[in-house]
């Protein structure tokens, strides 16, 4: 490991010493600590309980942009399965009556065993996809389409 300069290790003891809120941070800081003072791979993973790659890749990071290897990289998470076409489609399907695309329910179920259809066209593709983008709406309950609010048939 390249040799910490003072600011560098006055900044790496400031967040162990406050046990940093963001435990990957704090993590990592311990181990550029352990390897300046002069500890080997395999005693700071038994330290802070990582995989010696891992330790090996903070390491290698911080000899290449510095203190800047402490922040998460966290990937942008799964890539959306519906279009924005999809969306709309699915909000305005779950914001209208089941009556009216002829389906028998009162209300849209959620965990349908086959998902609701208008047309040709599929309503939601699951049911994590129909709870996150029914959410974008309130949920809407409806009488059966014989009565009206007052439950007048």
């Amino acid at each position: 490991m390249s040799r910490l300069t003072d600011q560098e290790g006055q900044k790496l003891q400031q967040i162990v010493r406050r046990g940093s809120t963001i435990s990957v941070r704090y993590r990592r800081a311990m181990m550029l600590l352990a390897s300046a003072g002069g500890n080997r791979v395999p005693v700071i993973t038994k330290l802070v309980q990582a995989d010696e790659d891992t330790v090996r890749d903070v390491i290698h990071r911080f000899n290449e942009i510095g203190l800047a290897c402490l922040a998460s990289r966290w990937a942008g998470g799964r890539p959306h399965l519906l279009s924005p076409d999809d969306e709309d489609f699915v909000v305005r399907t779950a914001s209208t009556r089941p009556s009216k695309p002829g389906q028998p329910f009162t209300c849209w179920p959620i965990r349908a065993s086959s998902p609701p259809t208008c047309g040709e066209r599929t309503a939601m593709s699951s049911g994590s996809a129909a709870r996150r983008y029914a959410s974008a709406r309130p949920p809407r309950c409806h009488l059966p389409a014989e009565q009206d609010a007052e439950g007048v048939a």
